[in-house]
């Protein structure tokens, strides 16, 4: 029997809000290149019912055969949709798949921006396996920093499983072995049982709100697609970069957006992130910065 191999990487998603603030430490998953994600077309999308979310309390769905699926290549079984607000900053969006019956949902996240166009991938193996708590099961679970771009109101999670999910398995703890553990016990000999993947599960998906962001990801960067998601870029600048051409403003920015673009470029800098940087910089240019040049310049040459 396989048993599911599982990382732990920086979690980061992100289709920006109006302003970007600093990345997160605790980020701890990274989304897939897009390129690998299933292709679903468009139309199947927008016949989708996509479920809102409230922020305020989780949402639990129950999938199995009878619910709603996509005839497309990829995805497998029944399929989960929700509606997100991007409206109110940042979302730490945690989503968890219990075991039941030595079975389990193992999900797939694909992210959307308000347009239906993907913006981010999270296969199966981003979400870990959890030890059962005081109020919680053994579980699949995954957290995701999604920042919703400049003006939208709607971002989107489809979640699905795959053909190749379902040949896998996942390696649970016996729960004789974690309580040895927890009492400092001698710890059984005895193997741990194995959940099987299926199409049937649970899902809990929580959402909360924050001030702060994560990696610039999304359409505001191009018509074309979502920008490469970067994580922890410390590259240091290039003499080319710095004489890049600004973009050209349409207007002047308010002073409080103004000044919130760079204290983000700085920030981004003093943290390494000059990939980060940049984008903010071509961000405000575009929306008609007069000293977001000035501030990135500075801090760079302030940093070496």
């Amino acid at each position: 029997m396989k048993k599911k191999t599982l990382t732990a990487l920086c979690l980061s998603a992100a289709l920006l809000t109006s302003f970007a603030l600093p990345a997160h430490a605790d980020i701890n998953l990274v989304p897939q290149d897009l390129s690998a994600a299933p292709v679903i077309p468009t139309a199947s999308l927008q016949r989708l019912s996509w479920q809102p979310v409230d922020t305020s309390r989780p949402q639990i769905t129950s999938l199995g055969q009878s619910g709603t699926q996509l005839d497309v290549s990829g995805v497998t079984g029944p399929v989960a949709a929700y509606s997100l607000p991007a409206s109110q900053g940042e979302l730490t969006v945690t989503l968890s798949s219990e075991v039941a019956h030595n079975q389990v949902f193992a999900p797939n996240v694909l992210v959307l921006d308000e347009n239906l166009r993907p913006a981010a991938w999270f296969p199966s193996r981003f979400f870990t396996y959890q030890q059962p708590g005081v109020m919680s099961a053994d579980r699949l679970e995954g957290v995701m920093k999604l920042t919703p771009a400049l003006g939208q109101q709607k971002i989107y999670l489809l979640v699905f499983t795959t053909g190749q999910d379902l040949s896998q398995t996942t390696t649970l703890v016996d729960p004789a072995k974690a309580y040895a553990r927890g009492t400092g016990h001698a710890v059984p000999d005895i193997p741990d049982p194995v959940a099987r993947h299926g199409v049937d599960g649970k899902l809990k998906l929580k959402v909360s709100t924050s001030s702060a962001s994560s990696i610039l990801v999304g359409p505001l960067f191009g018509s074309t697609g979502p920008a490469p998601v970067t994580v922890g870029n410390t590259q240091p600048v290039t003499q080319a970069a710095m004489r890049t051409t600004p973009a050209a403003p349409s207007a002047p920015l308010v002073d409080d957006t103004e000044s919130y673009f760079n204290q983000s470029i700085r920030q981004a800098v003093d943290q390494g992130n000059i990939d980060k940087a940049l984008k903010l910089l071509d961000e405000a240019e575009r929306l008609g910065s007069t000293s977001a040049r000035k501030t990135f310049i500075s801090s760079v040459k302030g940093k070496g």
